[in-house]
């Protein structure tokens, strides 16, 4: 009888011991489960141009974490693309996805901490102008996210030194905008921001903008008409015009300039003007690098760097 009795109690307590481990199990999953943080989406977003009234879409990279911390206000980055990656907005939207700061943290899997909007320029008529670079691309170019691990990152190739083109001074007779660049969809990108701004957790303080090449350009250009509205801007291979610096000078808009010191698309001596006319105007928040080994593919080695990242985010608007 004293064997069962100990048999009985031993099973009841080997029974609370099984109940005890399942619910500590079960707490430290829903535990772990509440730690880790929500995956990174890229997705698009539909808009009406106001250029055309025309349907197009829009990428936006939301961050890893994103929907783990619903109550986090996320810094916001629009990055405008280079002459090449123009489109329809629809099955030509991929092509943004070649350079910039969505291909290093959707392609390259970089974690940056941002919302990233990615819009795509009009075609216009460039693929009837006879540029190799639109005429010839591929789909198949178009980077694709991996499964595991990350593609071969292509780096542009350092170059020769050269003796620098002396700096052009007087643009009076030089146009501030290139022909139909990101100007001509400036409500566009304005009513992204703000549709973006209303429907996702957005730190309004810290909205950056940056760009390359012809996105250089249209930053410059957004920055000219928006002062107030980006916490920082860094056009890259893409020169600012004088004619745009007063409003910018005024609100004393944090900058990054970078440039190509081989650049044979957009050569350098057009970048100091625009700078010197900032100087002239008393701003004192102007970072200008030359990266004198790189070509205008400088971008690469620019949106690689965590310190781009981390420069732009330690500004805020005032």
């Amino acid at each position: 009888m004293d064997s069962f009795w100990r048999l009985s109690l031993y099973s009841k307590n080997y029974t609370k011991v099984l109940i005890l481990l399942c619910t500590l199990s079960l707490l430290s999953a829903c535990a772990l489960k509440r730690e880790s943080p929500s995956q990174e989406q890229l997705i698009r977003k539909s808009y009406i141009s106001q250029l055309n009234n025309q349907e197009r879409d829009y990428f936006l990279y939301l961050p890893k974490g994103y929907f783990s911390e619903p109550d986090k206000k996320w810094p916001v980055m629009m990055f405008l693309h280079g002459n090449g990656e123009r489109g329809n907005g629809k099955d030509e939207l991929d092509f943004v996805l070649k350079h910039g700061p969505v291909y290093q943290a959707w392609i390259q899997k970089q974690d940056l901490p941002f919302i990233i909007i990615s819009p795509q320029l009009h075609m216009f008529d460039f693929d009837q102008r006879g540029i190799g670079y639109i005429d010839n691309r591929k789909y198949s170019d178009i980077p694709q996210r991996q499964t595991q691990g990350t593609p071969p990152s292509v780096e542009s190739r350092p170059q020769n030194p050269i003796i620098r083109t002396p700096s052009l001074q007087d643009m009076s007779e030089i146009s501030p905008l290139l022909p139909l660049g990101w100007d001509k969809v400036e409500l566009d990108l304005i009513n992204i921001l703000s549709e973006v701004s209303t429907n996702y957790n957005v730190n309004k303080n810290k909205t950056y903008l940056t760009g390359l090449s012809y996105g250089g350009f249209g930053t410059w250009f957004m920055a000219s008409q928006y002062p107030n509205k980006f916490a920082a801007i860094a056009p890259v291979v893409g020169w600012g015009h004088p004619d745009l610096m007063q409003a910018i000078a005024a609100e004393q808009l944090p900058i990054w300039q970078f440039a190509g010191g081989h650049d044979n698309a957009v050569e350098i001596q057009y970048f100091y003007a625009g700078i010197e006319k900032l100087r002239e105007l008393g701003h004192n928040e102007v970072r200008f690098t030359v990266h004198e080994d790189m070509g205008h593919d400088a971008w690469k080695r620019v949106y690689a760097s965590s310190d781009f990242y981390e420069w732009l985010l330690s500004h805020s608007l005032k």
